[in-house]
């Protein structure tokens, strides 16, 4: 378990109500919708900027799985590529060549549906993550021919996405639940405890007898989703406990879940139920940190990726054209 008091300012939005659900009514933006389903759609389509079109780029390595996410000036996707992995645990990189290779193939994905060569991003890391612990997220990103633009947490990135003033970002990822409080736009408070995807798998495991792949897969089957989320009850009555110790001594008015596992069926419920207060999942949960991430990201023009090559080759085939 990590806790860390910590502050850092989050962009300030207008936010209108929609219905999301059956916890209640959740104050989010239309365009944050809109963008949350652009991300989900952009893994199968792409929007080819225009010729000097400035796009915005995030990387998140995440537990379960590593999404590199290219936006526009407007904070629209214009392009998703995502692999599950398991090359990071608890915001640390536990497989430094299996995440390079990774990430470095999305990237290569992405230059190849955008046609443009795509020169810098933004990281960003788990609540409770020592800032210092970066350095090897950073050294991925840059061993896959990125320059790092800006080093964020994730609440941040969640809140950018939300434009979240007072509540709690609670995210749910493959092995923990992370929460962070948020007063005034600020990160005042943050904690990380294990459970998460990998402890509903394990479950899934034990009831059906099935093995880990299978258990992964049937987490994201809606002809399944009943099912799991009877299964899993205990498990996701644990995450909202571990909140609720956590959030003891704040005054919290709204939950909002993030994060891959925030994708269960029903789950909301849950937590709004263990916890007596609202609580609101975004439409895409899993999909809200890593745009909040490229949204923090610092433009770069888009060229002709095959320009852009041909004068990489130029430069090594005729390195007296640099000299000075």
């Amino acid at each position: 378990m990590s806790t860390k008091h910590r502050s850092g300012d989050t962009p300030a939005a207008d936010l209108e109500p929609e219905q999301m659900g059956a916890s209640a009514k959740a104050p989010i933006r239309k365009e944050a919708k809109r963008a949350l389903k652009a991300a989900v759609k952009r893994l199968q389509s792409t929007r080819v900027p225009e010729k000097g079109e400035a796009l915005r780029l995030g990387v998140d390595l995440g537990t379960a799985s590593i999404i590199v996410m290219a936006v526009d000036a407007a904070g629209m996707p214009v392009a998703t590529e995502l692999q599950t992995a398991q090359v990071a645990r608890d915001g640390l990189v536990v497989d430094y060549i299996g995440a390079v290779d990774i990430t470095r193939r999305l990237v290569h994905r992405l230059e190849e549906r955008l046609g443009v060569e795509l020169t810098t991003a933004a990281i960003a890391m788990p609540p409770g993550v020592n800032p210092a612990e970066s350095s090897a997220h950073r050294h991925v990103v840059e061993a896959s021919g990125l320059q790092v633009s800006a080093v964020l947490d994730e609440p941040t990135a969640a809140g950018t996405v939300l434009g979240i003033s007072d509540g709690v970002v609670v995210d749910i990822g493959g092995g923990t639940t992370g929460l962070s409080v948020f007063q005034d736009q600020k990160v005042v408070y943050v904690a990380d405890e294990p459970t998460g995807g990998t402890h509903v798998a394990l479950v899934l495991m034990g009831r059906y007898g099935i093995s880990f792949e299978q258990a992964e897969a049937m987490k994201t089957k809606a002809s399944k989703a009943d099912d799991v989320r009877v299964a899993v009850l205990p498990v996701m009555e644990k995450m909202a406990s571990i909140v609720k110790r956590h959030i003891q001594g704040h005054q919290v008015g709204k939950i909002w879940l993030v994060g891959g596992t925030s994708e269960l069926k029903g789950i909301e419920a849950v937590f709004a139920d263990t916890l007596g207060i609202e609580t609101v999942k975004p439409p895409h949960p899993m999909m809200v940190t890593p745009l909040g991430i490229a949204l923090n990201s610092t433009p770069m023009l888009s060229g002709s990726l095959k320009a852009a090559r041909n004068s990489a080759q130029s430069a090594k085939f005729h390195p007296h054209r640099n000299a000075s």
